[in-house]
């Protein structure tokens, strides 16, 4: 609308300059070198604007005879750049399908229309990955790493290779070397940070961890801490108690339900004589994840105190989370070592129908201890073979008797999981004949926690017998479209670690499939 309005305002003042002078007529006389010239003052204004345009042709003439060389040069780099595009997106299309073959192709296209350039430098190295040729992989990131804008990409991608071939000094070096590029990418902080925790340099990986509080959320960094300190703190338990006193207080109040830096930190109070405080420390994070570790650390709190005493102090906090298994066991030991078989009899009968190796075991102890019955104790000791397992510390395949604050498989920072190992479980026949029953709620219905988790079968209780199935998980479905192998990724000799869960019902309801 603006346009039109100064549109018409411009034509109506040339209108009102023409009306001007025609209302205005004169003459114009021009002397020059003996030439005369006389004509109307319209015709002069007329000769002038024709000229004005036949010069500024002529100026536009040559100008374009001029630039035509350059223009040329320019339209043929825009054809190239064209044909390059198109073929780095069918490349990097072909890539993500699976095609080797046109792969390889559309990357001699690019690599001959526009060498060196860094989309045609990824997409080299993309197609040699997928083809299998490492070395040619690893001479283009080598390429890119040599270049300042492409630098990062290329030691991302030689990383990957090192980890491949099992080079874990290379790939460190090039993880240090990235972070000394960009200190803000967070793959090479992590593998650096890795490598520290897998060599025990837990003050290095505290250090690097600080240096990339901004690059991460607050609760992710507060947990990390956490995990480091208790480590940490582990690691001068033997050497430094007031180290590791003060590292283990730290990451409990990062962390106030973290087991490991709990169970740590109570036992290192009440060495000091601050029971109250220890007890604390203990109870909330009982609270929130009953563990055998809690228990044993309450139950060693007060030195010098009678077996009765201790299982009065269990038994108190078995309470806080009724039902549960952990609370039990912990009861039922406390009670064997106080002579109260009564009580651990009691403690033990809700999972009797069921029992687990601990569970087992701990009967096979009350029946030679009680009753001194071999017998039944060996009884006992035989179902314990067969039995369900108990959960453990599992990270990436791996169980371990004790909490550690990386992956000795992966070099992962915080995967240990309290929970049952995925492990072939087969059935027993039962030493008593129980009745079904459901499932005690500290085994089969407590609220999931982060160390916690529920076993890998379904164990039916019959009148007669105890039998545990194992549940084979869906197979997981292929992706239609794979994605983009991208620097990071494994390639194609990687393994794909299926992950399923599912939680099914039995027509009759009484039990649930429960299965990670």
């Amino acid at each position: 609308m603006i346009r039109i309005v100064l549109f018409l305002i411009v034509v109506g003042g040339l209108a009102l300059g023409i009306a001007w002078l025609a209302d205005r007529p004169g003459d114009v006389v021009i002397t020059w070198q003996g030439l005369h010239i006389e004509t109307s003052l319209m015709v002069l204004a007329a000769a002038v604007v024709a000229a004005t345009i036949a010069l500024v042709l002529l100026f536009s003439l040559v100008r374009a005879i001029v630039r035509s060389p350059a223009m040329l040069a320019r339209l043929k780099r825009h054809r190239r750049g064209v044909r390059a595009y198109e073929a780095i997106s069918n490349g990097l299309i072909a890539v993500g399908a699976g095609d080797i073959a046109a792969a390889q192709k559309h990357s001699a296209a690019v690599n001959r229309l526009a060498p060196g350039e860094p989309l045609a430098l990824l997409l080299t190295a993309q197609a040699a990955q997928l083809a299998g040729d490492r070395e040619a992989a690893e001479r283009s990131f080598r390429t890119m790493a040599s270049r300042a804008d492409t630098k990062p990409l290329g030691l991302h991608g030689l990383f990957v290779e090192a980890r491949r071939r099992n080079d874990a000094a290379g790939a460190r070096d090039y993880a240090e070397e990235a972070v000394r590029t960009a200190p803000s990418l967070g793959w090479a902080n992590r593998a650096v940070l890795e490598a520290l925790c897998r060599e025990g340099d837990w003050a290095g990986a505290l250090a690097l961890l600080e240096r990339n509080l901004h690059t991460m959320e607050r609760t992710v960094y507060r947990r990390l801490r956490a995990v480091l300190l208790t480590a940490r703190a582990h690691a001068l338990e033997d050497t430094d108690r007031g180290g590791a006193k003060a590292f283990a207080l730290e990451a409990q109040k990062l962390a106030p339900t973290l087991v490991p830096a709990a169970a740590l930190a109570g036992r290192l109070l009440a060495e000091g004589g601050q029971l109250r405080k220890a007890v604390r420390v203990i109870d909330r994070a009982w609270r929130a994840n009953p563990h055998p570790e809690l228990a044993q650390a309450y139950a060693e709190l007060r030195s010098g105190e009678s077996a009765r005493e201790k299982l009065k102090r269990i038994e108190a906090l078995a309470k806080k989370v009724p039902g549960h298994v952990e609370g039990a066991l912990a009861t039922a030991r406390a009670a064997l070592s106080a002579q109260e078989f009564a009580k651990a009899r009691e403690a033990l009968k809700p999972y009797l129908a069921a029992p687990t190796k601990r569970i087992a075991l701990l009967m096979a102890e009350l029946e030679r201890t009680e009753r001194n019955d071999v017998g039944r104790a060996r009884e006992w000791l035989a179902r314990a073979v067969h039995a369900a397992p108990d959960p453990e510390w599992t990270a990436d395949g791996h169980v371990s008797k004790h909490w550690l604050a990386a992956s000795p498989v992966s070099g992962r920072l915080d995967v240990f999981e309290w929970r049952v190992p995925l492990t072939g479980i087969v059935g027993a026949p039962a030493i008593e004949p129980a009745p079904a029953v459901p499932a005690p709620a500290g085994i089969a219905q407590a609220a999931p926690s982060e160390n916690t988790v529920a076993p890998p079968a379904e164990v039916l209780s019959t009148p007669d017998k105890i039998e545990i199935k194992d549940i084979k998980p869906e197979p997981k479905p292929q992706p239609v479209i794979p994605l983009v192998h991208a620097p990071d990724d494994p390639g194609p000799d990687a393994v794909e670690e299926d992950e399923a869960a599912q939680i099914d019902e039995e027509d009759s309801g009484s039990w649930r499939k429960m299965f990670g």
